[in-house]
């Protein structure tokens, strides 16, 4: 059965499917997986905040590795 969709249905399908698609591609940048796009504006105060954003994903992603060890790898070496 093929469903039939409005179409602002559809526009709103997209424009959320370009905020996931844009967050990912920041956090793709702050992993250093993709290259900052050079269009954008460099300012200080831009630089700072990404820095930030870039600990915390990382501390974030640390702490992710650190609690599945406890909770998986290490139960099943005891």
């Amino acid at each position: 059965m093929i469903e039939i969709i409005s179409a602002e249905h559809f526009f709103n399908l997209h424009c959320y499917n370009k905020k996931v698609m844009g967050i990912l591609r920041q956090v793709a940048e702050y992993l250093y997986i993709k290259k900052p796009d050079p269009s954008r504006e460099k300012t200080q105060w831009m630089k700072y905040m990404h820095g930030i954003n870039r600990i915390s994903i990382f501390l974030f992603l640390f702490a992710l590795i650190v609690i599945i060890t406890r909770l998986v790898i290490l139960p099943l070496f005891r």
